[in-house]
């Protein structure tokens, strides 16, 4: 019996139909994306010209920005928000409860995912500078000092220490395909009062 080489109709309807979903979704979650990432610099701009209270990017958000997070000599600016959440994670790297406010002193520790926010952390190198706006325009400069792959549950991260340090932590390997994982890339670093000078001479 022989097979017919004409294409089943049916068949390629259902083919262009999942072809045109895969990219009509493909583009909403970029335009998604993309607007939050608008609205939540719009946030951050009415934080620092002195909004009263968190300012919410959208009215149904639980988080809002805490402070903006930049690296200079990679091109980084991220606005950081308002706790660790999955949710928060999804659209900007969060700050995790009970840690240091960013740019206070202690330790503030800041969550990101590996494969979005926080995918240029495997790039920092000792010595790099991390800048952290806070929400009232100070600027506070951070010196990278190290670097390490600990795993989730076995290293303690301390929060009572002296001065004023910056803690960047999010999932690894980094080109992990399955999410998640038992191990965690941490990034320490501390800040510098010589730093400035260090950002006006990266930028030039």
């Amino acid at each position: 019996m022989r097979l017919s080489r004409r294409p089943v109709p049916w068949l390629a309807a259902l083919l262009l139909l999942l072809g045109g979903w895969q990219a009509g979704h493909g583009a909403f979650l970029y335009a998604k994306a993309w607007l939050a990432q608008v609205l939540l610099r719009d946030a951050w701009q009415r934080t620092e010209a002195g909004a009263a209270g968190p300012v919410k990017p959208w009215p149904w958000a639980d988080t809002w920005p805490l402070a903006r997070l930049e690296v200079p000599r990679l091109g980084v600016d991220e606005i950081v928000l308002a706790g660790g959440s999955g949710r928060t994670l999804a659209f900007a790297p969060g700050h995790v409860d009970g840690t240091a406010l960013p740019g206070a002193a202690g330790n503030s520790i800041i969550g990101g995912h590996r494969d979005t926010h926080f995918a240029f952390l495997r790039e920092l190198a000792p010595g790099d500078i991390v800048v952290v706006t806070t929400a009232d325009r100070r600027r506070v400069s951070y010196r990278v000092v190290e670097s390490r792959v600990v795993r989730d549950g076995a290293a303690t991260i301390r929060l009572d220490v002296a001065g004023s340090w910056l803690t960047l932590a999010t999932c690894y390997p980094f080109d992990a395909i399955v999410p998640g994982g038992p191990l965690r890339y941490v990034v320490t670093a501390t800040a510098d009062q010589w730093g400035p000078a260090v950002v006006r001479a990266s930028v030039r």
